[in-house]
């Protein structure tokens, strides 16, 4: 009996210290900055929590918070030029091409203002304000002091204790209730002495009532013109104590608890940003005066259940044994410890953990998608404006959207998509007299579809129809008629504009666009010439393949544009192809094999077409082998973003190894610490942001993604379903279990694995179609009733069988 109950000591402990290492961020001291504060969000409202016990700040963010306005950033009369622009490029006279493109053929207006638009009208990203809660005892010594982030709760909690009373500071931002939730409590009466402030720079007013804080402001539109109007109100309840107005905001004494309740809003109008929405502060002030009159636990409950309804759709577990110095250790020192080359079991995983929970909190099915910081910022002129990168970053905050059973998540950037289609239809006449609709490199609310002000990075053409590759994995993870009906119209008017702007290249005869970019980077031409304005870069051929065959397979499965998809096919088949360069043996990038300015630039848009297109694959091993030159020529040092990116190469490559030194690269600390030799470099920050640097949450999305993909593949010929593809050799990886990731044709696995090898898999099919799967050595499937399938054996160790809609099938 004793031996039992010591075994169940053990297994609590160690569930115990399973779910404090992957699922909580720690903190022994206040935050000092920005990134190392707690984010809290719904989607739309965003906390930054410092955790400060003498001046508590929290930055509020609003995803509406958006200066400037809807403009008209075409060139009318662009497209004149384009014919000499592209005989230019055909001439291989690029340097007189790009000359033309920078007269001609960028954006009208200031464009994004070279990415400081918070005054022009391409706007910023902005903070909505700071709240301060300053304490009056700010001479006693604080001890025994906490900061965390439960990551299965979306609970933001400090403690500290301070004159023999125990303090305690939780926060939430409500999904049901579209509030922010602060809950102040204290074990002894009267303790709870404070001021609490709004504070914004600028454009904003203040007031204060009896237990009530209002904001209320309007950003620039840019040009001389008034933005969007904006609006904040907080409400603080005591069930004891005073609560009185003072300069714009509140003094509280209160009891033993304290409540604070916030809510924002503006009139930006989606998806008719044209016009305005109602008047914002009376949608604040309901909304905290609804959340007001529900019991606190209540409120918490409805937040837990909600969060909980999308987070714990999926788990990812190591089961190899962890070090028990790490349960009370911060995350800094874990960063530090892992960079110092020791061992962090659950590491990985609460870094997987915590890129869902952001994609939660920053992409709800309704409202603006996730920009560049997700939705948190402290700026009013934020880095690149906070904006939408088209030409990998947007898209990269959605790659673990639907593996990792977050498909509602995705919904925010699809309608984004939906919503380019009109204004892309103006940008494509203007500038090509072009079919169907185009978006470039940047985007903001207010649907910017035009070239940016540069030519040497503001000309790449396809970044729209990237964006159709994720209406498209939203309906192949996902598959159903009706949504695919709603999104055919969109892929078929990127397809629309992509054949109708295509050229000859009159060398090879093959079919390119132009003008174009390899998204940021420059070649050096033999006269000298750093230029990037080309005809066909490789990414661009890629992504058209791409559109191109799922445009086609969406008309067949609708039985609609036969011959018109039969056409595309045609086109398809006389697109520039993958090259490999004569100079280096990689994937060339651009159309000629030009010497690159920088070998080692942090985008590699060359192998698009290995991730997170899949046309580079095991059916292609020359390419592959190309590929695996390009990764080692550009490197593994690059920005937080670009690492990640190559965490998802490696693992398409099948290169665990490779890609868990990625991921290891990818969580360098970036911060000053007497225990390691780093700077403020690429890496992540204490509080798990990715550091572009500055903070940039693409990298955060990237490596969630990258996490699951050495995990879990479905791509290439079928979408076959493989097991750790690319599992590390590293003894940390090698045991563990997964429930609930997704693969594509609509099916979710949970499956686990012991000394590298897996031991039994569940799948279950959401949509009846057949299940392509390459079965581990000594395993079979099972239907529910226990018997094996009818399947079909393809080879290499795939395996066909048909499925029934919800039915669950079993490898064991």
């Amino acid at each position: 009996m004793l031996k039992f109950c010591v075994f169940i000591f053990i297994l609590l402990t160690a569930n115990a210290l399973f779910a404090q290492s992957d699922l909580q961020l720690r903190f022994d001291s206040p935050a000092k900055q920005f990134t190392e504060s707690v984010p809290l969000g719904n989607g739309t409202l965003g906390a930054m929590v410092f955790g400060g016990t003498n001046v508590e700040r929290i930055v509020l963010n609003e995803k509406s918070m958006w200066s400037g306005g809807v403009e008209d950033p075409n060139r009318h009369d662009a497209h004149k030029y384009l014919p000499e622009i592209q005989k230019l490029l055909q001439e291989e006279k690029n340097e007189e091409a790009q000359k033309l493109l920078q007269q001609h053929f960028v954006c009208a207006g200031k464009g994004s203002g070279f990415g400081n638009g918070a005054h022009v009208k391409y706007g910023s990203y902005q903070i909505l304000s700071d709240l301060f809660i300053k304490w009056n005892d700010t001479n006693s010594v604080v001890t025994n002091y906490s900061r965390r982030l439960e990551l299965d709760k979306a609970i933001g909690i400090v403690e500290w204790r301070r004159n023999g009373i125990q303090f305690k500071e939780e926060i939430w931002v409500s999904a049901p209730q579209k509030v922010i939730v602060i809950r102040l409590s204290a074990d002894k009466e009267n303790s709870l002495n404070f001021i609490l402030e709004m504070k914004r720079k600028e454009r904003a007013s203040f007031s204060s009532a009896s237990h009530s804080i209002t904001m209320k402001g309007q950003l620039d539109g840019g040009d001389g013109d008034a933005g969007i109007n904006f609006a904040a109100y907080a409400k603080v309840i005591t069930p004891k104590g005073n609560v009185l107005p003072i300069n714009g905001g509140l003094t509280v004494n209160a009891d033993k608890q304290c409540v604070i309740i916030i809510s924002a809003h503006t009139d930006l109008n989606l998806p008719n940003v044209e016009l305005r929405g109602p008047a914002p502060l009376p949608i604040a002030m309901k909304r905290v005066k609804t959340a007001a009159v529900i019991p606190i636990e209540t409120l918490l409950q409805n937040h837990i259940t909600d969060y909980q309804s999308l987070f714990n759709r999926c788990s990812l577990q190591f089961t190899s044994r962890e070090n028990d110095s790490i349960k009370n250790m911060t995350t800094e020192k874990r960063l530090i410890r892992y960079a110092n080359g020791l061992s962090d079991v659950n590491l990985p995983s609460l870094y997987f953990n915590f890129g869902r929970y952001l994609l939660i909190s920053s992409s709800r099915n309704k409202g603006l998608s996730s920009n560049l910081q997700g939705l948190w910022a402290e700026e009013y002129q934020a880095p690149w404006n906070g904006d939408y990168h088209l030409d990998i970053n947007v898209e990269m905050n959605y790659w673990p959207a639907e593996i990792t059973n977050l498909a509602m998540c995705h919904l925010p950037l699809i309608e984004f998509v939906s919503e380019l289609v009109k204004p892309g239809h103006q940008t494509s006449k203007a500038y090509y007299n072009g079919k169907g609709w185009v978006a470039h490199v940047i985007s903001n609310p207010w649907k910017f579809t035009a070239p940016g002000e540069g030519a040497d990075w503001g000309s790449t053409l396809t970044g729209g129809s990237w964006l159709c590759e994720h209406l498209w994995e939203h309906y192949i993870f996902n598959p159903d008629k009706k949504y695919l009906e709603k999104i055919y119209p969109v892929l078929k008017g990127a397809a629309l504009f992509y054949t109708s702007i295509l050229i000859t290249d009159p060398k090879t005869g093959w079919l390119v666009t132009a003008p174009s970019n390899s998204p940021e980077n420059t070649y050096i031409l033999p006269n000298g010439f750093h230029g990037q304005t080309t005809m066909g870069p490789t990414m661009d051929m890629q992504i058209g393949r791409e559109l191109l065959s799922n445009t086609i397979a969406a008309a067949t499965i609708l039985g609609v544009d036969k011959k018109w998809s039969d056409s595309l096919s045609e086109i398809k088949s006389k697109l520039a192809p993958n090259q490999i360069s004569p100079s280096t043996a990689g994937i060339q990038e651009w159309i000629r094999d030009y010497k690159e300015a920088d070998p080692h630039h942090r985008h590699v848009s060359q192998l698009y077409g290995l991730y997170p297109y899949d046309e580079i694959n095991r059916e292609t091993p020359g390419l592959q082998r190309a590929a695996v030159k390009t990764l080692l020529r550009r490197g593994d040092e690059a920005t937080g973003w670009s690492r990640a990116w190559k965490i998802n190469f490696w693992a398409r490559l099948d290169s665990g190894d490779h890609a868990l030194k990625l991921f290891k690269g990818l969580l360098q600390p970036a911060f000053q610490s007497s225990q390691i030799s780093m700077t403020d470099g690429a890496g992540t920050y204490p509080n798990l942001f990715c550091a572009h640097p500055p903070f940039q949450i693409d990298g955060n999305f990237g490596g969630t993604a990258g996490i699951a993909e050495m995990l879990l593949q479905s791509n290439g010929k079928n979408n076959v379903i493989r097991f750790l593809p690319a599992l590390p050799t590293d003894n940390d990886w090698q045991n563990g279990k997964i429930t609930g990731m997704c693969t594509r044709n609509g099916f979710t696995v949970d499956f686990n694995w012991e000394d590298g090898k897996v031991k039994e898999a569940t799948i279950i099919s959401k949509s009846g179609n057949d299940c392509f799967v390459q079965l581990p050595a000594g395993l079979q499937i099972f239907d529910v009733a226990g018997k094996k399938t009818v399947k079909r054996f393809l080879g290499n160790g795939i395996f066909q069988f048909q499925t029934k809609r919800a039915q669950k099938y079993y490898i064991r």
